[in-house]
């Protein structure tokens, strides 16, 4: 839980800036779009296998430009 305290005059926007700041770095709203809709298994495989040959593929092409 991402929390922000208030210092002596300190303006609401300022407030609010940290307090996204916080909020990004902790990955509440990454979290918070993965469980947003429910996925079956099926797909969370497919994503998995499809992010691996996407990884593969980059590295790959690191290789064959680095010869």
């Amino acid at each position: 839980m991402a929390t922000v305290h208030t210092r002596d005059g300190e303006p609401v926007e300022k407030l609010l800036r940290r307090f996204k700041k916080k909020v990004e770095a902790a990955g509440i709203l990454k979290d918070l779009r993965k469980h947003e809709f429910f996925t079956k298994p099926t797909e969370k495989r497919k994503l998995k296998r499809l992010a691996a040959d996407k990884r593969r593929k980059r590295s790959e092409r690191r290789v064959s430009t680095r010869t």
